[in-house]
């Protein structure tokens, strides 16, 4: 019978077999000393942390908090947080000026302003989607603007512009993974991925990014049964109570707006639904939506399956048996 009680999990029992894993894995299939972790603030990265840390020892875990041009105060500060609260050695890496180099902001604006010509100085932004349970939507992604006196507006980019903004702001996920393996190579650590279920499955994340790890503790998860594990590991609290962001964009902007049907609690209760063939009506009434709306999600969740394949696609070889 499905129920909200469908993700609960006994959260000692599934901490225990992570941290047996990342044991196994680091120091003995990967034979490494430790792990880096890439450590945002928020609550996959801060339950990843606290994994390793339980599983190596905290002396063997580094942390890295990763600021840029557009990333909320609360980052570094909760990444911080963590990090003295676990006792793990952590950096600072304010990877701004290796953005600035690449040209990852001046991408970005020439972009926005095949859009909206005015952006410029002062000016915020964030990427969003249509909601779901309004009716059928294009997954066409849309630009949010919000001029120096707060107006906000959204347009819709050209083909071209959309294209190289998402290619822009894809540096900053991947000169953060670069910047995680210089450390794990200077230290011969092992790096760790945070995504959770959710994310890992519908491809929310950046190929050669926030993708590309050593190892993924927490990737068989769903993002509520993580929030489970964070309170069972003693993660702070205003960690925990603090609300799912890409922390990607000037302007704030939730997970669901940009990517997500839904919020999390729903969107995890909408995918086991879906992976165990539960029909929609009976979701329907649980969720408090249409049996409408969550077909919408369904389908949604395939299509999104359908293009991230190419997320986790490995690299193709001419034939079969090549020897790397």
């Amino acid at each position: 019978m499905f129920s909200r009680d469908v993700l609960k999990i006994d959260a000692e029992a599934v901490a225990g077999r992570a941290q047996e894993a990342i044991r196994e894995q680091v120091l003995g299939t990967l034979r490494k000393r430790g792990a880096v972790v890439g450590m945002s603030g928020g609550i996959d990265s801060s339950v990843v942390a606290a994994l390793c840390a339980r599983a190596l020892g905290p002396e063997r875990v580094f942390g890295l908090l990763m600021p840029e041009r557009d990333s909320s105060s609360d980052a570094e500060r909760l990444g911080r947080t963590l990090a003295q609260h676990l006792g793990i050695r952590f950096a600072v890496e304010n990877i701004a000026p290796a953005l600035a180099g690449l040209g990852c902001y001046d991408r970005q604006l020439e972009a926005i302003r095949m859009a909206v010509p005015e952006y410029g100085e002062g000016w915020r932004c964030k990427l969003t989607l249509p909601s779901l349970l309004e009716g059928d939507r294009l997954n066409i992604t849309k630009l949010t603007v919000a001029d120096p006196s707060g107006r906000q507006r959204t347009e819709r980019m050209p083909p071209a512009a959309y294209l190289q903004m998402v290619a822009a702001t894809n540096f900053k996920q991947r000169v953060r993974k670069m910047m995680e393996y210089y450390h794990a190579d200077r230290l011969n650590y092992a790096v760790a991925g945070t995504p959770n279920l959710l994310e890992y499955d519908q491809g929310f994340f950046v190929k050669q990014g926030d993708g590309a790890a050593d190892f993924k503790p927490i990737a068989h998860l769903y993002k509520s049964q993580v929030y489970a594990l964070a309170e069972h590991l003693g993660v702070p609290e205003e960690i925990r109570r603090r609300p799912p962001t890409t922390d990607t964009f000037s302007l704030a902007q939730s997970q669901e707006e940009f990517y997500f049907a839904l919020p999390y609690r729903e969107m995890d209760l909408c995918l086991w639904a879906h992976n165990h063939s539960v029909p929609a009506a009976e979701v329907a009434a649980v969720l408090g939506l249409t049996p409408e709306q969550v077909d919408r999600v369904y389908r949604d969740i395939e299509a999104k399956r359908r293009v991230s394949r190419y997320l986790h696609q490995v690299p193709l070889l001419v034939g079969e048996g090549v020897e790397a």
